[in-house]
């Protein structure tokens, strides 16, 4: 007779210890995302700026603007992919959100990619896919681009566009 008034004590007591709040799951992902460093720009990267930039201006759109809280976002996507050891697009709003608060972007546009050794074979592959290729060629004023490598030399990288 007095088990069934102990089942919703124990039913509480599960859902209070078992629990978890996504806000604080949120505001830690978002508390690293910002305290991020933003690293030394590489020449690969430099490269693949300016070839994008080549682009749009041959394509007839203005060049991108650099700009270090991009940079910060793409980077840290980068290493989350590397650990990962896979591409994705994953928390893109998270970092959508960063940049419409740091930057004022309206705007944020992003491309991904994995195990292309050069500037070139990157830009290229992002250009021979129609919605990859629509980001590059957005409206867009500011850009960054994160390459790094994991422990096996495999390059990761992470091109995002802002709109300000």
């Amino acid at each position: 007779m007095k088990r069934p008034t102990l089942w919703p004590i124990l039913a509480l007591a599960a859902m209070l210890t078992f629990s978890c709040s996504t806000d604080a799951i949120e505001e830690e992902t978002i508390d690293a995302i910002v305290a991020s460093h933003v690293p030394n720009t590489k020449e690969i990267e430099i490269e693949i700026m300016e070839i994008i930039n080549n682009h749009r201006i041959e394509a007839g759109l203005n060049p991108l603007n650099n700009l270090g809280q991009v940079k910060a976002e793409a980077y840290n996507h980068t290493e989350y992919m590397i650990e990962r050891n896979g591409i994705s697009h994953d928390n893109f709003f998270i970092r959508k959100a960063n940049l419409e608060n740091t930057v004022g972007a309206v705007r944020v546009g992003e491309n991904v990619a994995y195990g292309y050794r050069y500037a070139q074979s990157v830009v290229n592959a992002w250009l021979n896919s129609p919605g990859h290729r629509d980001v590059i060629e957005g409206d867009y004023t500011d850009f960054e681009i994160s390459a790094e490598q994991d422990v096996e030399g495999r390059w990761y990288y992470t091109n995002i566009f802002v709109k300000k």
